[in-house]
């Protein structure tokens, strides 16, 4: 018997028709990989290609981890601290200066560091770095209130960072927390008591910068492939 065509369906294959037509004729005049199914298909490669590299967690510098916060087997999500990893050959010095003893202090000039850890015949080689903004107890979290009829001065301390030479680190490694004693030579003043460059990051990475064009060569790969060359 015959297949029949119900009139009811007949608008609806007309309308599949045509857009079958369409698509013919807009695939024979634009290239396969400017097609829009092609493009939209090639964009969620490249977000799946980016969110599977990024499932293994590498670390952006070389380190010692100082502290682990996550077990094996615990879920984690964005933005979760998982470790926190030191840097060994990079370590600095904050020396809690008194007030009146940073008054001839530049950055740039030249500083002793020993370390109890090793005692006076290690002498560690450092240079002033920067000063911090404000004492110790101005950024604690009770800031000392001396409004409040105390007339005992109490010394306040800026914190100093210092600069460790990376080969006396390596030829005699520290550890964080350790206490360090410095002599800062303050016979050069020709350098700035604020520091007159914009800061930079101390640690940078590069580690993602590959994954985008890599994603773009796989896809690109693929629709060579499915074009038969």
């Amino acid at each position: 018997m015959p297949a029949r065509r119900s009139p009811a369906r007949r608008p609806n294959l007309a309308a599949a028709q045509a857009q079958l037509e369409a698509a013919r004729a807009l695939g024979s005049k634009l290239p396969v990989d400017e097609s829009p199914a092609v493009v939209q298909a090639a964009a969620q490669f490249r977000l799946a290609y980016r969110n599977l590299k990024r499932t293994t967690i590498v670390a952006p510098v070389d380190g010692t981890v100082g502290q682990r916060s996550v077990q094996v087997g615990q879920q984690v999500g964005p933005g979760v601290p998982l470790l926190s990893i030191v840097q060994l050959n990079r370590l600095w010095i904050e020396a809690n200066f008194k007030e009146g003893q940073i008054r001839h202090m530049r950055i740039g000039q030249p500083v002793d560091v020993v370390s109890d850890l090793y005692g006076s015949r290690v002498v560690y080689r450092g240079r002033v770095q920067g000063f911090s903004a404000g004492t110790g107890s101005a950024f604690s979290m009770l800031p000392s209130q001396n409004a409040a009829g105390n007339w005992i001065k109490v010394v306040q301390r800026v914190p100093v960072v210092i600069a460790i030479d990376p080969r006396d680190l390596a030829a005699h490694p520290l550890r964080v927390g350790l206490s360090m004693r410095a002599t800062v030579d303050t016979r050069n003043r020709d350098g700035h008591a604020l520091d007159s460059e914009p800061p930079t990051p101390a640690v940078s990475t590069r580690m993602h910068d590959g994954v985008a064009s890599d994603a773009q060569a796989a896809a690109a790969a693929i629709i060579r492939e499915n074009q038969g060359g």
